[in-house]
């Protein structure tokens, strides 16, 4: 090569060297300092996703490129190592944009719904294989679908080496089409120990943040093929359910005297209830000719387990954080040798966590507290420890 040749190749090397340092510093920065003072999120997002910096080799290709015009003895060659290095960069191109689209599809509400990363991760995988083959037939000047035409041979191969990646696809797709997960949902998976919420559903896996920040990943297929429980109905309706009994000492279950009831009439809730209640039942009485004083058990008579029933009832319908308009019960279960179960199962209108576990203990702290007014105890197993016992 003469001098005047190598001072012509260092030139174009410059120039396509400044061309790259140019488009990767002074235009990249120009580009992410006027998207900070945009409102659009798509140009935070190519800066994000290093749009730029593979645009930036486009410059010293296209110069280079030019270039070998003053070089015949290497013209042919060096295009065609250009053309394998533009096309290996358009690859390049294509995933990042393809990361960009799904960025920016993720900035919308449905994409919580309808999550399509599995499926832009599939097209990314065919896109370099196919374009991996491509550009190795590019590089050896052979053409490419002699090659392609072949992978039907191994198709069996393929299905074998790719089988966990087909069967999270088509989970997948199951998913999205049947509304079984969305991003944000709390589930609970005990196999894999996940109970919290979902932050990422992916191709091949799912990732659950537990309640105490561990993160989980369930491969996707196991979504569709075993049983989870999925929290979104309660968030849907706007109510959480409190399931809990009190277990009440039954040998204190007893009738009420008159005394009981003047008492349990001045109570602001059941005062109206203890009234209608008496009325009902002596009239039944006297009709039925049923005389009490000579049996407590003669007839119908009010009982201060029934009353105490009322009145919890009167008290989780006046409680501003109870849903009115879901399921409502206060019921007796069966006995057992502990006691009877009284349930409260009805719904809080607040469905957050911390404030569901305020509210229901705020409902039980009233209720064991109120059940001695009533002639009522609560079960408690007893020690048989006895501190003022010394052995």
């Amino acid at each position: 090569m003469t001098g005047g040749k190598f001072l012509l190749a260092a030139l174009i090397f410059g120039i396509g060297a400044l061309s790259f340092f140019v488009m990767r510093v002074y235009v990249t920065r120009l580009f992410r300092g006027l998207s900070k003072h945009t409102k659009t999120v798509w140009d935070d997002i190519i800066v994000e996703k290093k749009v730029l910096g593979v645009l930036s080799y486009l410059a010293p290709i296209l110069v280079f490129h030019v270039g070998l015009k003053y070089f015949p003895q290497v013209s042919a060659t060096g295009r065609h190592i250009l053309g394998v290095a533009l096309f290996v960069l358009f690859i390049v191109l294509v995933d990042r944009l393809l990361s960009c689209a799904l960025a920016v599809y993720q900035t919308y509400p449905m994409s919580a719904r309808r999550p399509l990363k599995g499926h832009v991760q599939l097209i990314k995988i065919f896109l370099y294989i196919v374009g991996g083959i491509t550009a190795v037939c590019l590089a050896l000047d052979k053409s490419p679908w002699g090659i392609l035409s072949g992978i039907g041979a191994v198709a069996a191969v393929l299905l074998l080496v790719f089988k966990d990646t087909i069967l999270s696809f088509v989970a997948g797709i199951r998913i999205v089409a049947d509304d079984l997960v969305r991003k944000g949902d709390w589930i609970e998976m005990p196999r894999f120990g996940a109970d919290g919420d979902v932050i990422d559903i992916a191709l091949h896996t799912v990732k659950v943040r537990n309640w105490d920040k561990t993160i989980i990943t369930i491969p996707t297929s196991k979504l569709v093929e075993e049983s989870f429980k999925n929290w979104r109905g309660m968030a849907d309706s706007g109510g959480r359910r409190i399931k809990r009994a009190v277990v009440v000492d039954q040998s204190s279950i007893r009738f009420l005297d008159e005394a009981d009831m003047d008492r349990f009439g001045k109570i602001d809730l059941i005062k109206d209830y203890v009234r209608d209640r008496k009325k009902e039942i002596d009239d039944y009485n006297r009709e039925h000719g049923h005389d009490r004083t000579k049996s407590p058990v003669n007839g119908r008579a009010m009982t201060n387990i029934g009353t105490f029933r009322a009145y919890v009832a009167a008290y989780l319908r006046e409680h501003p954080k109870i849903h009115k308009d879901m399921t409502f019960m206060v019921r007796q279960l069966a006995p057992t040798p502990e006691g009877l179960p009284l349930e409260i199962y009805v719904f809080t209108n607040d469905i957050a966590w911390v404030n569901y576990e305020g509210i229901q203990s705020d409902v039980f702290d009233h209720i064991l507290a109120a059940m001695p007014q009533f002639g009522l105890l609560a079960y408690q197993r007893r020690s048989d420890y006895d501190p003022a016992r010394r052995d």
